[in-house]
C-alpha cells in the first residue's frame, strides 16, 4: 500500500492509501479524484491521465516506455522531466509518499 498524494491545479490535495498492484490512475478513479479523466481506461491509448510528478520523485518512479513517450505529445503542456500518464505508474510500496499534480485540463 502507497499513500499517493494528487494535487487538483486549483492546489487542492487529496491523499489517499493505494493498494500494490493498481496504477496511480486506478488510485484516483476509485477515489473520485477529480482531473484524472483516464477516457481510454488504462490502455495507454490517450492523455487523459496525465500528470505532473512532484520534482523529487521524477528520479524514483520508473522509466517511461516508447508507447507513453508517444502518447505525452498529446498532452496538454506536457513537461519533457515531469509529465507522466497515471496509469503508466503501477503502485507499489517504493511509490509511498508520491505527489502527483494536475495540469489545468486533460485534453
Amino acid at each position: 500500500m502507497a499513500k499517493i498524494t494528487y494535487i487538483e491545479h486549483s492546489g487542492k490535495e487529496h491523499v489517499v492509501d493505494v493498494a500494490n498492484g493498481l496504477t496511480v490512475m486506478e488510485g484516483a478513479r476509485d477515489n473520485n479524484i477529480p482531473g484524472i479523466e483516464a477516457d481510454c481506461g488504462g490502455a495507454c491509448a490517450c492523455s487523459t491521465c496525465h500528470v505532473y510528478v512532484d520534482e523529487a520523485w521524477v528520479a524514483k518512479v520508473p522509466a517511461k516506455e516508447a508507447m507513453e513517450e508517444d502518447m505525452l505529445d498529446f498532452a496538454y503542456e506536457p513537461d519533457a522531466e515531469k509529465s507522466r500518464l497515471t496509469c503508466q505508474l503501477k503502485v507499489t510500496d517504493a511509490l509511498d509518499g508520491l505527489v502527483v499534480r494536475m495540469p489545468e485540463k486533460q485534453i
